[in-house]
């Protein structure tokens, strides 16, 4: 009985040795023909979209010179295309003819006339530079004192900011035509008269007349004169520049404030030591504004000579007096960015 026992168990026992074996190979079997077809196989043919030939990157570039070009083509046809003629009448004379602009060669004669022939021209220059000198300080002091104010928290601080930058979205000719009293295009000036007066003042020289030092100087009281009878100007001629303050004041770090307030700073201090430097690259944008704006102002001098030789159709010497006053503008713009660059806080 055990015997028979004994003899059916083997053959169970290698009954389900066979079976697994059979399914072991049938395993190995599957997967190697699976091996094999995915290396026979070919891989699939990538469809390229119909229009998309040109890559992602090169589309961007092209779609990017496509915008600049209307800009270019703006610039080469109304900028640089005037200035290349402006400098080639400098060396000429020229006179109006029927359908064209007739020149005659020179070379640098009319840059000889203009400092030798023509003395309005080097007067006007000095005068120029020497109101371009004391002005520059004055509107960039009163920009910076009005910025300060106008960062602080107080009712109004909105339609504060919008009076003083008012002047700068209605400068315009007609508008200081009006200012100034000079309606005589318009027919009628009596009312721009009394209109334009609202904007002058000598409170300086009262007050100088009050305090009995008013004659002490000639040199002073003129310089004092001239700065303070037109304040309206003053202000007129400072609203960009307080837009510019004003936003770096408003980037200076809150943890510099804090650390300012823990070392027991006071407001004198604070703006000495941490407010000036944080702000003296917006210092040296504003300067360079203000001079740029100061030179090409129409009603200055200089420009009044330029314009007025051009409206005399005299174009060759007008030429030849804007390219002198160009390249003093570069030559002040260059020792004054040299030497303010020096003092400079660019932080890093």
């Amino acid at each position: 009985m055990a015997d028979t026992v004994v003899n059916e168990a083997a053959e169970v026992v290698e009954e389900t040795a066979v079976e697994t074996r059979e399914t072991v190979e049938e395993t190995v079997t599957e997967v190697a023909d699976k091996k094999a077809s995915k290396k026979s196989a070919k891989p699939p043919k990538e469809k390229k979209a119909k229009g998309m030939k040109i890559p992602y990157e090169r589309r961007k570039a092209l779609y990017g010179y496509g915008f600049l070009a209307i800009w270019i083509l703006g610039s080469i046809w109304l900028f640089l295309k005037p200035l290349i003629t402006s400098l080639w009448y400098s060396f000429n004379t020229t006179e109006v003819t029927v359908g064209a602009m007739k020149t005659t060669f020179v070379g640098i004669q009319n840059y000889i006339d203009a400092f030798t022939i023509d003395t309005d021209y080097t007067t006007a220059l000095i005068n120029v530079l020497g109101e371009t000198l004391w002005s520059t300080p004055v509107i960039l002091i009163f920009s910076l004192f009005v910025a300060v104010i106008l960062n602080q928290k107080f009712h109004g601080r909105t339609f504060a900011r919008a009076v003083f930058f008012l002047p700068v979205i209605i400068a315009t000719g007609p508008v200081m035509s009006i200012i100034n009293g000079d309606m005589d295009t318009s027919g009628y000036s009596g009312g721009s008269e009394a209109f334009s007066t609202m904007f002058e003042t000598d409170m300086a020289g009262e007050l100088l007349t009050f305090l009995g030092v008013y004659n002490i100087s000639d040199t002073v009281t003129e310089m004092v004169t001239l700065i303070t009878s037109d304040v309206f100007n003053l202000v007129w001629n400072s609203g960009i520049q307080i837009i510019i303050f004003l936003s770096a004041l408003q980037n200076i770090p809150v943890s510099a404030r804090e650390a300012a307030s823990i070392e027991g700073a006071t407001a004198w201090e604070f703006f000495w030591k941490i407010t000036l430097p944080y702000i003296s690259p917006m210092i040296v944008t504003n300067l360079v504004y203000t001079i740029v704006d100061s030179f090409v102002a129409t009603d200055n001098e200089v420009m009044t000579l330029v314009l007025s030789e051009a409206s005399d159709w005299n174009h060759g010497y007008s030429a030849a007096l804007a390219w002198i006053y160009f390249l003093i503008v570069i030559v002040v713009l260059g020792i004054v960015l040299g030497v303010i660059n020096k003092h400079i806080y660019y932080e890093v």
